[in-house]
């Protein structure tokens, strides 16, 4: 059996008729060798089909111009345009993605220990980190650490998001307007720091307007978990408008409220999170908050900068105000 290879510069030099120290300045940015040298290294390399390793710039450098990705939960439409604007603005700078996949139960503390043996430049994490001990445990690999929506921080370990609180106060105060007197809200997980943060500011926002407690289901981020949990709701006590924690635990609780006879918007207002594109389709009609993922890509790699340097910089929190989008499912 044949064991594919990649050409190595011995080739490459031998081909180009060269010592192997010219095909490494050829490749090496900024090293000395002849413009006729550069030109023979080039072509053997471009006929062998040759690529340099990083490895070596890796061992010289300490940089690898990686930078891990990690996200789970991917079959929501909103974590697939955060790895589009990461993918694209990290390009622009020079950089690659690696992109980590991971289950909603696993800690970041787990994974980054694991990123750390590839040498990557930094994580950003879709993943919150839900304790200061965890956050410690990350500062200690020395790679900067940037995660949406995270309470904690430490050296080196930062936090990028969505300003929930304020987008749950609008929220309870559109509702308001809307005439909703009984309002509910259909959680995420009960770990979640954004699912939390969203509930709090609602229940600001309903105390600032004189409306009652919301009625609260807990559900997963999905589809199937907002449908329950708006059956659970509606078997509470009547409701007239509902906060969701995302998207897809909105489309799913509107799709559920119609299959037993509830009217959206006419009986029921109701707001999602996140703006997937699906939001905007003539038959949900959501409205939602846009997070501005542009605005959250950049100040994660303007944080990352900051952290990347000698000495342990301390993380922070930098909160992005989102965008409330009304639409058809809280209209008159």
């Amino acid at each position: 059996m044949v064991t594919k290879r990649y050409p190595t510069s011995v080739e490459v030099a031998r081909l180009a008729g060269v010592s192997q120290s010219a095909v490494s300045r050829t490749f090496t940015p900024g090293a000395s060798v002849s413009a006729r040298t550069r030109d023979k290294v080039l072509a053997a390399a471009e006929t062998l089909g040759f690529q340099p390793s990083l490895i070596p710039r890796i061992m010289l450098t300490d940089r690898s111009g990686l930078v891990a990705l990690v996200v789970g939960g991917l079959e929501n439409a909103f974590y697939a345009r955060v790895v589009q604007s990461f993918a694209a603005r990290l390009r622009e700078a020079g950089n690659q993605i690696v992109l980590v996949p991971v289950d909603s139960d696993y800690t970041l503390d787990a994974v980054a220990a694991r990123l750390a043996q590839y040498r990557v430049d930094a994580i950003v994490s879709a993943l919150a980190v839900l304790s200061q001990d965890a956050a410690e445990t990350l500062s200690a690999s020395r790679i900067p650490v940037v995660s949406f929506n995270t309470p904690v921080t430490a050296a080196r370990v930062g936090s990028v998001g969505s300003d929930n609180a304020l987008g749950g106060r609008q929220a309870a105060a559109l509702l308001h307007d809307r005439g909703v007197r009984h309002p509910a809200f259909i959680a995420g997980p009960a770990d979640s720091p954004a699912s939390a943060e969203r509930l709090a500011g609602f229940r600001d926002g309903l105390r600032a307007a004189g409306l009652p407690e919301p009625r609260v289901a807990g559900s997963a981020y999905t589809y199937e978990g907002g449908a329950e949990a708006a059956m659970r709701i509606r078997a509470d006590a009547p409701v007239d408008g509902v906060f969701c924690a995302n998207d897809l635990c909105a489309l799913g609780a509107i799709d559920a409220l119609r299959r037993v006879g509830r009217r959206v918007p006419d009986e029921v207002r109701v707001i999602g999170y996140d703006d997937i594109p699906a939001a905007g389709w003539g038959g949900y009609d959501l409205t939602s908050f846009d997070q501005d993922v542009p605005a959250l890509v950049e100040a994660a790699l303007a944080m990352i900068a900051r952290m990347s340097g000698p000495e342990s910089a301390l993380g922070e929190r930098v909160l992005i105000p989102p965008r409330l989008i009304e639409r058809g499912s809280t209209r008159a």
